[in-house]
């Protein structure tokens, strides 16, 4: 990169007025801006959710635009990971990702303008005059700002330093205010003596995260930015930089922070945020969609949505002023309407990767598969629960509770199972209904209650007291398992 002096030397001599493009409305653009120093959390992922909504709904255009300027922090992976989640969210984007990194001559253009207008300045300060200033402003209990030290007259446009490293300040006005026009929040007024002279390019002439975030708005003609009111402190800053760079500042939409029950802003402490940890426990991302839409908007009392009713109903109107608690059972809830809601085929394939992770093979007869899920979906809420639940479906090598067996497993059951076992064995036809008159026979020939023979029949092929229901078990593993599995307890019982 060459020297800051090099770099902010030359001098832009006209510059004209950038159409409002919000006043026109030509075309609702809205972005989404993440940086790539982690996962994709799910404030983040409410926050493209909204821009993506807003945007669909409006006929506009989505942008998804990757803010990497910290070098330090943002990584390759990181990248993939908020990509990843994007796509497995069905978040499509329309241009993009642009990465800032990729865009500092612009950023540096736009720098020089500012300096040539008198509008920005170099600051010799050094950071370990800085802290001074800032320690001795803590100790007399002002607030730490810059103090102009190097801030010239009104009009006057200093000479580069040439021997001594410097930061960019944007001059920022010192009187008057700064009001923020919010969608959400109605207007929010600034007192302009509260803004410090930004910082706007660091001394090795990289620019700065809010003056990116402005000449990438202006230049992707962005019409409104709806992200997380924790950047409305933010918002002033970058209004008066719109406004030196003559152009009108887009819409501004800040939505509440989620937290979590304990009403302290959602941390891992909550639980799991990231987005993709969900993928792996076993959500939907229509589900996590859903759950996350609601913690902010609303329509009425409706709890579901699908994507295409979400994309018609989105408005800014129904953004809540107030914020949204992410409540883990509520989102459980809903991912298991999901689940039981999915069609068996899918819901087949949507459990395969799940199969993998657990080091079960994976059934080759899809039917097969559909129809042991059919059994399983409505006792589960995650794809996860699912196969942790399937076990004795998808493996011979089960392990019967000891406790179940002592209580179940007693000589007493030996004659019945005995008499199953050879009803069973000769059936041709082994569907439930079949399955389920072979029982009624072995009950009323024995005299015995169902429950005296299904339940150490559960335990015998699931090694559990818990089960779908036993007739339905035994249609699933089939008659050669069925037996197999019952001649091992009569074993086990004689052993």
């Amino acid at each position: 990169m060459a020297p800051a002096h090099e770099i902010f030397e030359a001098r832009v001599v006209d510059h004209t007025l950038t159409p409002c493009y919000f006043a026109q409305m030509a075309q609702v653009r809205t972005r989404f801006a993440p940086s790539p120093t982690g996962y994709l959390h799910i404030g983040g992922a409410r926050t493209a959710l909204f821009n993506y909504l807003f945007a669909r709904h409006n006929g506009g255009r989505f942008i998804l635009r990757i803010e990497d300027t910290d070098r330090e922090r943002s990584t390759p992976e990181a990248i993939k990971a908020i990509l990843d989640a994007m796509s497995w969210l069905g978040l499509d984007w329309d241009e993009g990702p642009f990465y800032q990194t990729e865009r500092y001559s612009l950023y540096q253009e736009k720098i020089r303008q500012l300096m040539a207008e008198g509008k920005a300045y170099p600051c010799i300060c050094t950071s370990l005059e800085l802290d001074a200033k800032r320690q001795q402003a803590q100790k007399e209990k002002r607030k730490p700002m810059y103090d102009g030290t190097c801030r010239p007259p009104e009009g006057v446009i200093p000479f580069l330093p040439k021997d001594k490293p410097f930061t960019v300040r944007f001059r920022s006005p010192h009187d008057g205010s700064t009001i923020v026009e919010d969608a959400v929040k109605g207007q929010v007024v600034f007192d302009n003596r509260e803004l410090d002279d930004l910082i706007i390019a660091r001394s090795d002439s990289t620019p700065t995260y809010n003056f990116c975030v402005v000449v990438d708005d202006i230049e992707m003609n962005i019409t409104h930015i709806i992200r997380g009111d924790d950047h409305l402190a933010n918002t002033p800053r970058q209004i008066v930089l719109y406004q030196a760079l003559k152009h009108t500042p887009p819409q501004f939409v800040h939505v509440p922070l989620i937290l979590g029950t304990d009403k302290a802003r959602l941390s891992k402490r909550h639980g799991a945020t990231s987005v993709m940890a969900y993928r792996d426990m076993g959500y939907f991302p229509e589900a996590v969609l859903n759950y996350l839409v609601r913690l902010g908007w609303s329509h009425g009392d409706q709890e579901i949505f699908s994507r295409d009713e979400l994309i018609e109903r989105f408005s800014l109107d129904s953004v809540g002023k107030s914020a949204g608690v992410f409540n883990p059972e509520k989102f459980l809830w809903v991912n298991s309407h999901y689940l039981k809601e999915r069609p068996l085929s899918q819901l087949a394939e949507d459990v395969i990767p799940y199969i993998v992770a657990k080091g079960y093979p994976v059934p080759q007869d899809k039917l097969w598969l559909e129809k042991m899920v059919k059994t399983l979906r409505e006792r589960s809420k995650t794809l996860v629960e699912l196969v942790d639940s399937a076990g004795f479906y998808l493996t011979d090598d089960i392990s019967i509770d000891e406790k179940a067996a002592t209580k179940l497993l007693t000589p007493e059951v030996r004659a019945p199972i005995t008499k199953l076992i050879e009803k069973l064995t000769a059936l041709d036809d082994f569907t439930e209904a079949n399955i389920e008159q072979v029982f009624s026979t072995v009950l009323e020939d024995l005299g015995l209650s169902m429950g005296q023979l299904a339940q150490p029949v559960r335990v015998a092929l699931t090694g559990s007291t818990v089960s779908p229901g036993i007739h339905e078990v035994i249609a699933v593993l089939g008659k050669e398992r069925t037996v197999r599995r019952l001649r091992s307890a009569l074993k086990r019982l004689q052993s």
